[in-house]
């Protein structure tokens, strides 16, 4: 066999180009990875807080608007008229600065009997949302990052209705909206996404109200565990139409979850879907896509 024989000198000139081209490829790539990877974001606002998170961007999610300035808030706003805030995001500090999931947080707006808020963004922190404490409207009013609740009916007559009509929520590790008081709740053109429940009648209330809740027109983005969740013993209703599923291919997102209530301890579930008396929908009212 032929041998080929290199001389010193040819050797360790290879061995020097060898060991340069390593450190070059090693240099070229973490160039590639600096340059590539995202611009830290800021750390605090320019009132030293810590800003809302981004939510990770999803293939087909709500368009939430751009707010249109920021105030923070300590205390609950009571609103008695009309309060149009013009698309100011709205987040907690102070006593509002919970964004968790704890019993009895402060509302951010609390609503008399009459009253309307509308054209609103609220942030995080964001309490426990909305109060209504008779029947209100909230008319466009989005919520980035849910706090305990976004919006509570909390009224003392069963004549109370409380309407949400426009904007989104998301972000909302339980309910959206939770009922506590007898009346209505009645949610039209809304968006939601990655939630725990949509709306939620008190299960464990020490007072066991009859309950109604009706939506029409309503889209929803998974990931999400239930649309609905009633107590039949208390003779609670539902009536869904115009409900537009996104993302839930395996059809894993409850429509109408039932419970039986009660005044302590946890209500158990005792069923779910379309009947005559309580979940009062059909196929057809309910899309996915």
């Amino acid at each position: 066999m032929e041998q080929h024989h290199l001389s010193k000198r040819t050797r360790t000139t290879r061995s020097r180009a060898l060991r340069w081209a390593s450190r070059s490829s090693l240099l070229v790539a973490v160039i590639a990875a600096v340059v590539s990877a995202p611009a830290q974001a800021a750390t605090t606002t320019s009132d030293g807080r810590a800003p809302s998170p981004a939510p990770a961007p999803r293939a087909a999610d709500i368009d939430f608007p751009t707010p249109t300035g920021e105030r923070a808030v300590d205390s609950t706003i009571e609103v008695s008229g009309t309060f149009d805030g013009e698309l100011t995001r709205y987040y907690g500090t102070g006593d509002l600065g919970g964004s968790g999931q704890d019993e009895g947080q402060p509302a951010m707006f609390a609503l008399e009997d009459g009253a309307t808020l509308r054209n609103v963004v609220i942030g995080a922190p964001a309490a426990d949302g909305v109060h209504c404490l008779g029947s209100c409207t909230i008319s466009n009013v989005w919520w980035e990052d849910v706090g305990e609740d976004a919006a509570t009916s909390d009224a003392s007559s069963s004549e109370a209705v409380m309407t949400i009509s426009g904007g989104a929520a998301r972000q909302a590790e339980d309910k959206v909206f939770q009922h506590n008081g007898p009346g209505t709740v009645r949610v039209e053109d809304f968006a939601v996404s990655d939630f725990g429940k949509l709306y939620r009648s008190c299960g464990n209330c020490s007072e066991s109200n009859q309950r109604n809740v009706v939506l029409n027109n309503v889209s929803v983005y998974a990931p999400g565990k239930a649309l609905v969740g009633i107590n039949t013993n208390y003779g609670d209703t539902a009536r869904l139409s115009g409900i537009t599923v996104h993302g839930d291919s395996e059809r894993e997102i409850t429509i109408c979850g039932k419970y039986r209530g009660v005044t302590e301890g946890e209500p158990e579930q005792i069923g779910s879907g379309p009947d005559d008396t309580h979940c009062l929908y059909t196929a057809e009212d309910i899309t996915y896509g």
